[in-house]
């Protein structure tokens, strides 16, 4: 049975990329004293996607600031849980990587949640039909992600991956602009699709001259 082989491509450094190598200085003092404890990765992923409750309440209930300012404080919990396992030699790509994935998409479900309780009090079908788009455009993204890897592609591109998301909810919920944000996302999300299904296309039938994550 023949094996395809998938073309060698190069990977642009991607905005959690970025975050990650410039935030080192603050994640690894607080993983070491995690890891000290020996506090269970799993257990941070779960409190992160529970602290998506109180975001979507207070995005329900239109406090918008206070929601932006409670995500940008505790959403990037995220950021630790798979530091910590590797600081702990946990199995990479286990149950724990499992998990990760799996509750990051429930933490969006109900983050995004919030904002269909709010349209709906407000009666904005509009806005309600905006932030379907979004939703879906959001566990698209991932999906399309999960699935191209699992079939051994790279597919890391896209400019509405998870921490692009979180950053435009947080700014424009700062300044009271929910709709904005809504219909920023429900845009950008399925032309990050776009650019995953076509980056994966580019692999299958392309050289890896051609590919789009060529820096050359």
């Amino acid at each position: 049975m023949d094996t395809k082989t998938v073309p060698p491509i190069k990977e642009r450094k991607t905005l959690t990329d970025f975050m990650r190598a410039n935030t080192k200085f603050i994640i690894d003092p607080i993983v070491e004293h995690l890891a000290r404890y020996r506090f269970s990765p799993d257990a941070l992923t779960v409190v992160g996607m529970l602290s998506h409750f109180l975001f979507a309440w207070l995005i329900a209930t239109g406090q918008m600031t206070w929601a932006a300012i409670a995500m940008f404080f505790i959403a990037p919990l995220d950021a630790f849980d798979g530091a910590l396992a590797r600081k702990l030699g946990r199995k990479q790509g286990g149950f724990g990587a499992f998990l990760d994935s799996t509750l990051d998409r429930l933490a969006e479900i109900i983050l995004f949640g919030g904002f269909i309780l709010f349209y709906m009090n407000s009666e904005n079908a509009l806005m309600l039909g905006v932030t379907y788009l979004a939703i879906t455009g959001s566990i698209m993204v991932s999906y399309a992600r999960a699935r191209a890897e699992a079939l051994g592609y790279e597919c890391k591109v896209g400019i509405a991956s998870r921490v692009e998301r979180y950053f435009v909810m947080i700014t424009l919920l700062f300044f009271n602009l929910p709709d904005i944000a809504m219909i920023i996302l429900a845009i950008a999300t399925y032309i990050t699709l776009g650019q995953r299904m076509f980056t994966v296309w580019r692999q299958e039938y392309g050289t890896p001259d051609d590919s789009p994550l060529s820096n050359e």
